[in-house]
């Protein structure tokens, strides 16, 4: 009996010792390797739009939600699109006041509804990040229709924002995207 014992005490250390070395190895598998491996196209697309754009988010959530459209789920970018467009709005205006304190109220309510426009702005610089191969839409829209791509292009601004807590830092963001940089390359791209 005691020979049984000692037996399968001796079974069971071998097992829980070779689980643990196989375990130790899969630990020590590079770590990127794992991430890499476990990345869907979407988060792929998410991680290639952070690097476009200059900006990591601390909750990839808020960037998730703002490249899902209303079309694909309840939970979509409408109402980060509205905030984005405000943030856009108010960074061009603040970059124009800097650049001319004198400028004329038509002329900067003219360099806004410029950035603004959805076809010749907003979408161009939505589609030249490739917004349109990140954004989820339903089977049945297509996701580089102009307003489909404004709309989640203004919603990023908004999740940095809502990210950073700073709604300065989206409006930099918005800028480095829109206009190559900030100062006189950001302004006068608008």
């Amino acid at each position: 009996m005691a020979s049984r014992c000692f037996f399968f005490i001796a079974l069971s250390i071998t097992l829980v010792d070779f689980s643990s070395s196989q375990q130790v190895t899969a630990a020590h598998e590079p770590v990127d390797r794992r991430i890499q491996l476990s990345l869907s196209p979407f988060a792929s697309g998410l991680e290639a739009l952070q690097n476009q754009i200059g900006y990591s988010f601390q909750k990839v959530g808020l960037l998730r939600l703002a490249m899902t459209h209303s079309s694909y789920s309840l939970e979509n970018n409408n109402a980060l699109s509205i905030l984005g467009a405000n943030v856009i709005d108010t960074a061009v205006a603040v970059q124009s006041l800097r650049g001319d304190i004198d400028i004329s109220s038509k002329t900067l309510s003219d360099r806004i509804a410029k950035v603004s426009n959805v076809e010749n702005s907003c979408a161009v610089d939505g589609k030249r990040l490739g917004i349109h191969k990140v954004i989820r839409v339903s089977s049945k829209m297509d996701s580089s229709t102009p307003s489909v791509v404004c709309g989640a292009f203004r919603a990023i601004f908004a999740a940095i924002a809502l990210d950073s807590g700073k709604v300065d830092e989206a409006g930099k963001v918005f800028l480095k995207v829109h206009g190559g940089g900030g100062g006189d390359v950001g302004r006068a791209a608008l």
